[in-house]
């Protein structure tokens, strides 16, 4: 009896194994080089077993529409995950503002968890936010995320590329990154662009003294102030930042599913 449940769901659990790998794929936290490949896929085995047999899965047969299935759910897995991920992107763009006017600009490390160059304010950042979605359990609404993907598109539904709505709904969701990482910056930019209306003013009254010498380290000293004290505002930020990467997740598998 065994046997036969798991031949008769064996491409139903292909597809579910495809569209959960995806997910994990290109999802913040999941996705990053830290995490093991071997975990990532015997994680998602494992989860696609458990949602094979709770969700209601229709009989599927394996011919030319199958394979359009697979592309498919391949498709809805990279695609709600790099978007999850671009709009949690807002916290190096906004670092990005802060090491520019800084002049940290040009001391970028790598970050471990992608590969790829990151600010230094942006990594700090960026590694708060992280601590912050395991504290209050954001990895679990990710999965739960994963789960009720299905509830707006289910197995044997394809998409609706003629439809335009999905576009609009990811430029819309570039702007929410944009204008989070702006509100995230602005409060340190602001402090650092009146130090430097007053390093002008100072070098145009004081000619002997050396506005070079002693504007980067008061600058950077302006700026680790200004971040301390604007700290519980970041968090709050932060907060709007988780929510609005889940509404778009949902969002956006709703316009998927029409």
């Amino acid at each position: 009896m065994i046997e036969s449940i798991s031949l008769v769901n064996l491409p139903a659990f292909l597809l579910v194994f495809v569209r959960v790998a995806a997910f994990f794929a290109s999802l913040p936290l999941f996705s990053y080089r830290t995490v093991p490949v071997t975990h990532k896929v015997g994680f998602s085995f494992f989860l696609a077993a458990l949602m094979v047999f709770t969700l209601p899965v229709p009989e599927m047969t394996v011919d030319g529409t199958y394979f359009l299935l697979l592309l498919k759910e391949a498709a809805v897995g990279l695609g709600v995950g790099l978007l999850a991920y671009i709009i949690l992107g807002a916290i190096q763009i906004a670092g990005g503002f802060i090491d520019f006017q800084m002049g940290f600009a040009v001391a970028n490390v790598i970050d471990p968890q992608t590969g790829a160059q990151s600010p230094l304010v942006g990594q700090y950042m960026y590694i708060i936010t992280l601590l912050f979605i395991l504290v209050v359990d954001g990895h679990h609404l990710m999965i739960d995320g994963i789960f009720y993907s299905y509830q707006f598109i289910g197995l044997d539904q394809f998409l609706p590329m003629k439809e335009e709505g999905w576009i609009m709904f990811v430029i819309q969701s570039f702007n929410k990154m944009f204008m989070i990482a702006f509100l995230m910056a602005v409060p340190i930019v602001g402090c650092l662009f009146l130090v430097d209306i007053a390093l002008g003013i100072v070098a145009r009254t004081v000619p002997q003294l050396n506005v070079f010498v002693v504007g980067l380290p008061l600058k950077i000293f302006v700026a680790l102030s200004v971040l301390v004290i604007a700290m519980s505002f970041y968090v709050y930020l932060i907060q709007i930042l988780f929510e609005t990467m889940l509404e778009t997740m949902r969002g956006f598998m709703d316009v998927l599913g029409g």
